[in-house]
């Protein structure tokens, strides 16, 4: 049997029966040098088109107990396609906070933040470990979940300490924290008008991502112009009831 009638059949295996072997011999088959490329430009090594990746996981959703296995080959394809076939409550602490340290690449440390740990029940107490931890990519997952706080949860947090902190440490910051603490001013600035003069104020003295390449009909990261376009959408919709 050649090897692509082997790889053609170990991918038509039924989803209950599939293996984590027959799941990379997919991942193998879907992976496009073009993608690798691209997606190398801005520090991820998966080769799969995301929508493809997607639609295997599909496949093997009611098989969450490959997750642990799949995450255990340090393959980033197969890190997010355990990501997205895994049960978030059934995540303890212990694992998420191993699983952020462990995941390398900032596509699976996205979704990682996005789809188990906001939904696992364990996001606050998390929130609050990473948010100084001396890992920058650990601290940017604590002020990813900071910008969630901020817009779906503000009360107790203290926006002017935060405002505090990010004036003091973004413009020095690694890139992946520098991102997230951009992320928390700007949502700041969207979501609460009390402060937003001093948010604005802030992005535009530091001038952090100000010359991000923005496609056409995107808006800019630079938070500045992402407030001032936010807090102008929603004005509008707002006269329009």
């Amino acid at each position: 049997m050649s090897s692509g009638e082997s790889a053609e059949r170990k991918a038509a295996v039924a989803p209950g029966a599939m293996t984590v072997d027959d799941v990379m011999v997919k991942l193998e088959a879907l992976a496009d040098p073009k993608i690798l490329a691209v997606n190398r430009r801005h520090g991820d090594d998966h080769a799969v088109n995301l929508t493809r990746l997607r639609e295997l996981a599909k496949r093997i959703k009611g098989r969450p107990e490959l997750a642990p296995q799949l995450w255990a080959t340090g393959d980033s394809a197969a890190r997010l396609v355990a990501i997205l076939i895994s049960r978030p409550r059934t995540f303890d602490r212990k694992r998420l906070d191993a699983w952020l340290r462990a995941g390398g690449s900032p596509k699976v440390h996205d979704w990682l933040v996005n789809y188990i740990v906001k939904k696992s029940g364990h996001a606050e107490e998390l929130r609050l470990a990473w948010f100084d931890d001396p890992d920058p990519v650990v601290a940017s997952a604590g002020w990813a979940l900071t910008s969630e706080r901020v817009v779906k949860d503000p009360d107790g947090l203290d926006l002017p300490r935060l405002l505090d902190r990010i004036e003091d440490q973004m413009a020095r910051a690694p890139e992946r924290l520098q991102w997230a603490m951009n992320h928390t001013l700007a949502q700041i600035g969207i979501e609460d008008a009390g402060v937003r003069a001093r948010a604005l104020a802030i992005g535009e003295r530091l001038g952090v991502l100000r010359d991000y390449p923005t496609p056409p009909n995107c808006t800019s990261p630079y938070a500045p112009v992402w407030i001032a376009e936010m807090v102008r959408r929603r004005e509008g919709a707002s006269r329009r009831r």
